[in-house]
């Protein structure tokens, strides 16, 4: 099988991609850790520039640790101090943090946002993607498509001679601009704020530019641009955008900001925009799906953009790995835009109350607000998780963006991590944790029990499954992380099955009938 996955759009074969930067590449790199074979197109001749959305929140970077990437984790930099100047002085009004402060813990590995450029992200994703002998195809463009009941036929251009390629399913990841949304005739509802942004990379020497300290809302330091490099954001409703036109009115503007002496040296990359408000009304069109800036924008406050994009390609891409191996159904694709809509939504207001915040005071901190770090989002009300401890309410508040509740777990929300475990076979006496046994190739059955005889049921019914798809553990008593996070009695068996979306289940009736909702023939 194959999959075709690009930075404009990535095609599947027999199942197809588009993409845009990290979003096209996190779907193509789940495509293939599943089995299914990726082509990659890109529009452009060139990888892109710029530093883009660098945040990458705690949830991504597990995302990362589970599609075995480490290199963003271990590259990526922590978030600096943030000092706020009066208007046009250098008198400094405070100091004060872009995120909240939380400390580390065993449930907890990723604890704090890392920043790391997409310009570097895209790179370090295209070489795990060579690994799997799959190169971009620059200059290759999508032209047009046509898709029935047994496929998608799409035309490709290069150098302008077309070709028409057909696939089985289309991913679209081009970006708010993209065609392929336009094309399928996805509403793509919400507001443009008058507020406008220029941003990029720049390279400049100041006196009053503390590299080592940290600067002012509109700068960061950043050597992935250089020695010398920042990342500048200049923002206002009266910000003549059309200065992102010429490197000399973006040195002007912050001169003008600034009163010190400047040694400007070059703007590398920049990019202009407003703050555009929207979503899609669904995130799927018969065989086309729509993931990243292609299904929502939002203002660059919060972070959010990027990190949702990611959440998208890596639900979507196990689920269409799925269906593409005749392992499940095709409606277990429609819980793509079940489970993405009400997060996405709340997403949007978030970010917007963010947006609001920096307008009315020109503060740009998040301190006290949890939500960022993304660690509580859910999918809870997904027609395909099962929970056999909770009891429904009717009326209850969706809350899918939630803030993490430690005290509290329900199948939909994010699975803890657990060090200290040790593995009880001869000859693998290395201690593991949890976080290193889950993967988007398979779902993970994690039975919790005070003894292996009272696991053999479960384990007995796994026995026939698939074991490309579905592995098991029994976590027996030890030290106690697995039992405290996953709030589990010491005498009590409960079972989960952990996957993006998940079970928490008594016994191995639960397990059947959870993974019914998923796979044929169960």
């Amino acid at each position: 099988m194959s999959i075709s996955t690009v930075r404009l759009y990535e095609f599947l074969h027999p199942s197809s991609c588009a993409s845009r930067g990290p979003v096209g590449l996190v779907a193509a790199l789940t495509l293939l850790q599943n089995g299914i074979a990726v082509r990659i197109i890109d529009k452009d001749p060139n990888p892109r520039m710029g530093q883009r959305g660098p945040v990458i929140c705690p949830r991504s970077l597990e995302l990362f640790n589970f599609l075995n990437v480490p290199e963003v984790n271990d590259l990526g930099k922590l978030n600096p101090p943030v000092r706020l100047y009066k208007p046009v002085t250098l008198e400094i009004m405070n100091d004060s943090s872009m995120v909240p402060h939380m400390e580390p813990s065993s449930a907890i590995p990723f604890h704090t946002p890392k920043l790391i450029g997409q310009q570097l992200l895209d790179a370090v994703l295209r070489r795990h993607l060579e690994k799997f002998s799959c190169f971009v195809e620059t200059g290759t463009e999508l032209r047009s498509f046509e898709q029935s009941d047994e496929g998608i036929a799409a035309v490709l251009a290069k150098n302008e001679i077309l070709k028409t390629f057909y696939t089985k399913w289309m991913i679209d990841a081009d970006g708010a601009e993209g065609v392929m949304r336009k094309q399928l005739g996805l509403t793509f509802l919400g507001e443009t704020r008058d507020m406008a942004f220029v941003t990029g990379d720049i390279r400049l020497t100041a006196a009053c530019l503390d590299r080592e300290v940290d600067l002012s809302v509109s700068l960061r330091p950043t050597d992935e641009v250089g020695e010398d490099g920042w990342q500048f954001y200049l923002m206002g409703s009266n910000l003549d955008i059309s200065i992102a036109q010429k490197e000399e009115r973006i040195f002007e503007t912050i001169a003008s900001l600034i009163p010190t002496e400047i040694a400007f040296k070059k703007a590398v990359w920049v990019n202009k925009f407003r703050a555009n408000i929207r979503m899609v009304n669904k995130f799927n069109d018969g065989r086309v799906f729509v993931a990243g800036d292609a299904a929502h924008v939002h203002s660059p406050t919060g972070g959010q953009g990027l990190n949702s994009g990611i959440q998208d390609a890596f639900a979507l891409g196990w689920k269409i790995a799925l269906v593409a191996r005749g392992l499940a159904d095709k409606s277990l694709l429609e819980t793509y835009t079940e489970e993405h809509l009400p997060i996405i939504s709340e997403m949007l207001e978030m970010t917007t109350a963010i947006l609001n915040q920096t307008v009315g005071t020109g503060n740009i901190t998040s301190r006290g607000n949890p939500k960022p770090f993304m660690l509580g989002i859910n999918c809870r009300l997904s027609s395909i998780v099962l929970d056999e401890f909770t009891t429904p309410v009717d009326g209850r508040p969706i809350n899918a963006y939630g803030v993490l509740d430690e005290g509290h777990l329900e199948a939909g929300d994010r699975a803890p991590d657990a060090p200290g475990l040790l593995h009880i076979r001869p000859g693998e006496s290395d201690q593991t944790t949890l976080f290193s046994h889950y993967r988007p190739w398979y779902h993970t059955v994690i039975v919790i029990a005070p003894s292996p005889a009272e696991a053999t049921s479960v384990l007995g019914a796994l026995e026939s499954c698939d074991k490309s798809v579905i592995r098991s553990a029994v976590i027996l008593p030890s030290g106690g992380h697995t039992y405290s996070a996953y709030l589990v009695e010491a005498s009590q068996i409960k079972i989960f099955v952990i996957m993006s979306d998940g079970a928490i289940v008594h016994d191995a009736e639960g397990v059947k009938r959870y993974f019914s909702k998923i796979f044929v023939g169960m």
